[in-house]
Formats: structure tokens, sequence, C-alpha cells
């Protein structure tokens, strides 16, 4: 398995441009809370507490990778995420054409605004060129932030 940083500089390389960065910063998340909206619609357990779906299943999943990775910036990653699976999950039990609605516009405009991103940068998306990329996305953005403030620089750098 590889290292977070080495997940890092890979996906890194494929966004260096500051404006295809900020462009994540909002493509990511609505991307992200699309997924876990249409995963929700597969509803297991409905527990007053804590809704079993295909949405939590998933989520739980990536937060063990991310966990392996590097349990720290898991840690940083857990509240950004866990806000959008708990926003998703009650969108999910809306009525299904207005539910359906918000899913088409989150997921469409999300991969736009990323897409003009890397359309800025000249450069295709780091999934083009390897998929499972797509689950480094969130982290990504998270070590950029931690980086931004000062911190965990040396998980960009080369």
């Amino acid at each position: 398995m590889l290292t977070l940083k080495q997940h890092m500089q890979s996906y890194g390389a494929y966004h260096r441009d500051p404006r295809n960065k900020l462009t994540h910063f909002v493509g990511v998340p609505l991307v992200t809370f699309a997924l876990f909206l249409f995963l929700g619609w597969f509803r297991f357990v409905h527990p007053e507490v804590l809704p079993i779906t295909a949405a939590t299943l998933f989520y739980l999943s990536v937060m063990i990778y991310y966990f392996r990775l590097d349990w720290r910036i898991a840690l940083v990653q857990l509240p950004f995420t866990l806000t959008l699976l708990i926003l998703s999950d009650w969108v999910a039990q809306w009525r299904m054409g207005l539910s359906a609605s918000v899913f088409a516009v989150t997921f469409v405009s999300g991969w736009i605004i990323q897409l003009v991103g890397h359309a800025i940068e000249g450069r295709r998306p780091a999934l083009a060129d390897n998929i499972l990329q797509v689950f480094n996305a969130p982290l990504f953005l998270s070590v950029e932030a931690l980086a931004m403030a000062g911190l965990r620089r040396d998980l960009l750098e080369p």
C-alpha cells in the first residue's frame, strides 16, 4: 500500500494551479455529497440514531482506508465528510423527485466546476489515469488546508 505522501504527490501533480485547487474545494464536496445521497437511497436499517445505508457502509470503508494512511489527517477529514454524510442522508429521505433533482444538480455542477479547474490548469483530472484517485480528493483537500495553515507541508513536497 502506498503511503499518504505518495498518494498526495501523485494526486498533487494534477493540481498545481491554485485556481484549479480552489475549484476542487467546491467541486469535491459537491460530488461527495451527491455520491452519499445516491448511496443513501439504499437503506438497510433505519434506527433513530444512525441510519444504516449503502452510504454509511461506504463512508466507514473509506474512513478506515484514510485512518490506515494517516490517522491524524483522517481525524481532520472526519467532521467535514461526516457532515456531508448526515446532510445527504437527510436529503435522501425527501420525496424521490426532489431528492433526485438535488443529486443531479450537485453531481453535475461538482464535476463541471472541477473540470473548469482542470481546463485552467491545462491538465486532465488525476482519475483519468487512475480511477482510484477519486478517493484521494477529499484527503488532498484536507492536506492542502493544513499546508495553508503551515502544517503537514511535508506531505506535498517531493
